[in-house]
């Protein structure tokens, strides 16, 4: 029955699984309880005087604080680094109702504590003597209910709905309060919070302090013997299902009654309390699995037919199992390897989770284009509409309770855990996209006594759902004696992410002795730096606060001029990285996945640009979804690439293999391999045999060996290999140089280490090739250059007292010029590749920030963007008579990268083109190289092993 009714504000009434609903979407009142008594004041007896809509959240709608240098964050990463900024800066974003921080996207208010919302309600007439229920989709965090004055309990869970027995109403008008607290609920009383505050489901890191109530808010009623919940455990082997329907009673009497699922039919009794019917439910044979290729859904109606009335509700599942076998993932039997990303629910036009279908098919769908076939949800649990659109589109997700604690035996979090179990299963455990779930994040305390018993126990009550110990870390209580997966960042003799898979070599010795699936956590991780231009999207609740902060920092230091060049340089190298890193996990014998952190930039935690997407899920302008699911897709060609420079002397050689999770079997198959020069025409090439390939990876393809001597070098080529007739190929660039270099003449020419020499050969009007020694440049002004981009972010390292400044070798790639011909003999594009990574690794960058602004590096070294800092590598000027060149790479090295740098550098600083543009006096560019004095070494840190990036101690 569909009916229409007036209320106070326009509502309806509509079926919702065969129970009537009223929506309470619109208008309410409102009032902030900042000193927390309303409830000894009896505010549900009263009127609110304020307005607010719901759906929605009070920070939104101009309701709490203004940010100010001492709001009350909720976290405990990333906020250090701020306090040690110079007071200038500070003092620039810190002006009253302009005040900005840099370490996360700040919220437009920021509110803890309690908030009441109000508003009138008119029960039908036809509801008469009926079940009413209060359903909260998404409230945060505690929710107390009132109707009139009477109170009708309290709710705190992070993952759930929240649900209110109201009992019969009679007809008519009433008032309905709802009081909600989202201060920090759940506290340790020993003062033990871990990581809690850095929880996504709670902290300011990603927004997630917000007060209000997301998704559906809505009055429901059923008959007094009502259907209260209903699961489908599936079996494949026969197409059949065991359903347990759990029966609610508010008549205090027991009774029977009769549960129709189409033509099954089952008698059913029920206590005073109510009761229990488990029943198996037979499906057609030909009843199509559910799968991440074919995602098949099934939808019956179950009818309970009781004296109390007739409940219809909807049972949606699909057939779907999961099972382990040794390391290997098995969904319906069949081999699966998971491409996940992080996600921490952060959504910043609204400030909280959406509810609707559509809004999730658009981010599945987006992580799809990308390659992915599942996303983890970091210390957070999604709401019921992304799992929906994850089971319409088939994807996989991993649900976490919203916890990143310690857990202590009998302690206040390991209860918390049991309570939101119990109701994230009952929520979600029918959903088939719904595969893993972790009970927090990289847990604490004495977690390995707490959470494999937990993910032992709970599997065994629900087994359509793989149960780990907790996501990350690498404790063998997570592998052995309970839990089904695990995700971790080495195990035992190795690694899991991070180079030493890189190049051709993978992970296997971290399994070594693991018998369940492992996926690779938390991997990647490498940032680029920011394009400005995002700051026009931030149209909603949060602001770009920290990108106003490095956007301003960047143009004091005058480089935001070049903005969109750095951003696309230093995302190539960060792709380049990235490639490495997802590559060396499919490569990796018996590894079950990995987990990416993460596809998109995360906006707080001190700000780590590490996507290749941006916050609102847009590909940043380097990258495309073609070009990333060449090497990070279902089924993809990989080569054993064991370097990346070579001579003409020398035999490429390269073990090539498929890994193929893709709908079905590959049958009569034709592998390939070609080298291609910088202009994509086939210089070398070779197939194999037309087979057969397997659902699995590590399939071989083929040992390339080739010889190198009859290409052009100096020259840049790429390695493609792919399948005929398939949609598959990938790639992976080399360098070619000359045995020996030829030595230019260098009559006109000094090349020298010794400043003196150099600067006298200027004044008489020579030209210098000058690489700087190392006493040459301020410690503390010139960072050293790394192989790899900064890991996460920098204002995460600044960890007092351990660590009380951020590490200092931040960089981000390079920026170079192509085109200008001190490079002519050196093939580069305009970003970091391996080839400069071989001669730039450990080498000090030489700061401008002295320099004249329009002094612009022939190859620059990209900054951290906290920093923003000038960095030469390469570059040129006049003085005085004199023309320099200065190279801070070292030149003298007999390897055949620097050979050839060399030679390309003294070949233009010998020619007519050598011709700097860029005038500066002696004194200045002595400034640069003999300082009047040093500030000091560079600072020393300690190693913290959670911001490992393959560069600290083993």
């Amino acid at each position: 029955m569909l009916r229409c009714l007036t209320l106070t504000l326009l509502s309806f009434i509509s079926c919702l699984f065969g129970t009537e609903s009223l929506s309470l979407a619109g208008s309410w009142r409102f009032a902030m309880d900042r000193n927390d008594q309303g409830i000894t004041q009896n505010w549900p007896s009263q009127t609110l005087k304020d307005s607010i809509e719901l759906p929605g959240i009070l920070q939104a709608q101009g309701f709490g604080d203004e940010i100010s240098p001492d709001t009350p964050w909720v976290l405990g990463l990333g906020g250090e680094w701020w306090k040690q900024q110079p007071d200038e800066l500070r003092a620039h974003f810190s002006q009253p109702g302009q005040v900005e921080v840099p370490f996360l996207s700040q919220p437009r208010r920021h509110y803890l504590g309690v908030a009441w919302y109000q508003r009138d309600l008119e029960i039908p007439q036809d509801w008469a003597h009926q079940r009413i229920e209060l359903f909260l989709e998404r409230p945060r965090w505690e929710s107390t209910v009132w109707i009139d004055d009477q109170n009708a309990g309290s709710a705190r869970s992070l993952v759930a709905p929240h649900s209110f027995d109201l009992g019969p109403l009679p007809p008519g008008k009433h008032t309905l309060t709802i009081r909600l607290d989202n201060r920090m609920i759940v506290r340790d009383p020993a003062g033990n919070e871990g990581h809690m505050p850095d929880a996504h489901a709670v902290s300011d890191a990603l927004g997630q302090t917000w007060n209000g109530i997301a998704g559906k808010i809505e009055l429901r009623v059923t008959p007094q013997v009502w259907i209260k919940d209903l699961q489908a455990f599936p079996s494949i082997q026969p197409p059949s299902a065991r359903i347990v329907a759990t029966l609610g009673n508010a008549t205090s009497s027991p009774g029977k009654g009769t549960l129709r699922v189409g033509d099954f039919l089952t008698e059913v009794t029920w206590q005073s309390d109510g009761g229990l019917a488990e029943f198996d439910l037979p499906l057609p044979p030909d009843t199509p699995w559910w799968s991440e290729f074919h995602p098949h859904l099934i939808e019956r109606e179950v009818v309970l037919e009781t004296p109390a009335g007739i409940h219809r509700k909807t049972l949606q599942f699909g057939l779907r199992e999961v099972r382990w076998e040794g390391k290997e993932l098995l969904v319906n039997d069949r081999p699966t390897n998971l491409r996940t990303t992080h996600f921490g629910l952060d959504f910043p036009l609204t400030g909280y989770p959406a509810t609707d279908v559509k809004s999730w098919k658009r981010i599945i769908r987006r992580c799809q284009e990308f390659g992915l076939n599942g996303i983890r949800f970091h210390s957070c649990c999604p709401p019921d509409a992304a799992f929906t659109a994850a089971d319409e589109l088939g994807f996989f997700l991993q649900a976490e309770c919203g916890l990143w604690a310690p857990f202590f035996p009998g302690g206040v979090y390991t209860q918390y855990l049991e309570e939101e179990t119990a109701l994230l299963l009952k929520a979600y455990g029918n959903h088939p996209s719904f595969l893993l779930f972790s009970p927090s994040n990289e847990p604490s305390g004495r977690y390995t006594e707490v959470t494999p018993e937990w993910a032992q126990r709970w599997h065994q009550r629900d087994p359509r759902h793989l149960y780990a110990a907790g996501t990350g870390w690498n404790r063998p209580e997570q592998v052995f004696n309970g839990p089904q997966f695990a995700g971790l960042v080495r195990f035992g003799k190795g690694e899991l992410r991070n180079e030493t898979g890189w190049f051709g070599n993978d992970f296997r010795q971290a399994l070594e002795d693991v018998e369940i699936p492992i996926l690779a956590h938390e991997i990647g991780q490498w940032c680029a730096y920011p394009d400005f231009s995002v700051i026009d999207k931030f149209t909603g609740y949060l602001r770009p606060s920290n990108y106003d902060i490095f956007r301003w920092i960047a143009q004091q230091n005058g480089l935001l001029d070049q903005n969109a060049a750095l951003a696309h340089a230093s995302g190539k190298f960060q792709l380049a990285c990235y490639k490495e890193e997802l590559e060396a996990n499919l490569r990796t014998p018996g590894l079950a996945g990995h987990q990416m952190l993460d596809i998109r930039d995360y906006l707080g935690q001190g700000t780590a640009l590490i996507g290749v997407l941006d916050a609102f899920w847009d590909p940043k302008s380097y990258v495309t979804a073609e070009a990333f699911r060449r090497f990070h897709s279902a089924t993809v060609p990989l080569a054993r690439l064991k370097q990346r420079t070579f001579t003409t002397t020398q035999t490429f050689e390269a073990e090539t293999e498929l890994y193929h999770f893709g709908p079905a079997p590959l049958k009569n198959t034709i592998p390939y391999w070609e080298i291609r020069d910088a202009s994509g025409q086939k210089l070398l090439g070779g197939e194999g045999s037309a087979r057969d390939f397997p659902i699995g990876k590590n399939l071989p393809l083929d040992f390339i060996q080739t010889p190198l001597d009859a290409l052009p070098a100096p020259g840049a080529y790429r390695l493609v290999v792919g399948l005929r007739d398939q949609p598959v190929e990938n790639d992976w660039n080399f360098w070619l140089y000359p045995a020996d270099a030829p030595l230019t003449p260098q009559s006109n020419l000094l090349i020298s280490s010794d400043w003196d020499a150099a600067e006298t050969a200027l004044s008489n009007g020579k030209r210098v090739l000058f690489t700087p020694g190392k006493n040459d440049l301020d410690p503390a002004l010139s960072p050293p250059m790394r192989r790899v981009p900064i890991f996460w972010n920098i204002q995460m390292t600044v960890r007092p007292p351990k660590n009380p400044t951020p590490r200092f070798d931040a960089m981000l790639g390079l920026l170079c010029d192509p085109e200008h011909p001190a490079l002519a003999e050196f093939p580069t594009e305009a970003h970091a590749d391996f080839q400069w990574t071989s001669i730039v690794h450990g080498v000090r960058s030489i700061s401008l920030n002295q320099a004249p602004t329009d002094l612009r590096p022939i190859v620059m070294a990209i900054d951290d963007w906290n920093r923003n800092w000038r960095l030469g590598v390469i570059f040129e000027c006049s003085v005085g008579p004199g023309k320099l060149l200065v190279s801070a790479i070292p030149l003298e090295r007999a390897d055949p990268v620097t050979r050839q740098l060399r030679h390309s550098l003294v070949h233009y600083a010998t020619s007519d083109d050598f011709q700097p543009k860029v005038a500066i006096t002696p004194a200045n560019i002595r400034s640069l190289f003999r300082p009047d004095r040093t500030t000091g070494p560079a600072p020393k840190r300690t190693f913290d092993p959670d911001l490992d990036d393959g560069s600290g101690p083993r």
